[in-house]
């Protein structure tokens, strides 16, 4: 199972690495060029990279499980406080990504371009932290699997 966990991990960070840099690109399209058109479509595609994301990553953890930490123990402290820093960012990103995805297509052009370069930056720490957590987990320190949350809510 520890292969396919890897292999869902790695297309999933893919999908996440190809959302940061079309919200980066889709930043940089309203910023120089201000077409909005074009704006919105490479935005939803950035959205639809970090649905397909999320997708992968809740059926690896409901159904396979996910990675424990490999790594030595004097860096388990400094790799959970890591890991809370991006699932808190992740969150952070996942909530304001929604609000400014809906912002941007019902028109609320101002209160869009308040928020959403805050989104953007969030976004940002969002990818980099978890292809950092990526990394570590299935490169650098690879452990063995803890058991799928199903698994652990109902037996098995």
């Amino acid at each position: 199972m520890i292969a396919l966990s890897a292999v869902l991990a790695s297309i999933s960070t893919l999908f996440i690495f190809l959302c940061g840099l079309f919200i980066a690109y889709g930043w940089i399209v309203i910023r120089k060029t201000k077409d909005r058109k074009r704006h919105k479509k490479i935005m939803v595609t950035a959205a639809v990279f970090a649905l397909v994301f999320f997708v992968i990553y809740m059926f690896r953890t409901l159904f396979i499980g996910n990675v424990k930490f490999g790594g030595p123990d004097m860096m388990k402290l400094p790799y959970h406080l890591f890991l809370f820093f991006h699932i808190v960012f992740a969150l952070l990103g996942a909530i304001f990504g929604l609000i400014s995805l809906y912002l941007g297509n019902k028109n609320k052009i101002p209160l869009h371009r308040k928020i959403s370069p805050y989104t953007a930056v969030i976004w940002f720490v969002t990818t980099i932290t978890g292809i950092v957590v990526y990394v570590l987990l299935f490169l650098v320190w690879p452990g063995d699997m803890d058991t799928s949350l199903l698994n652990a809510v109902f037996g098995g």
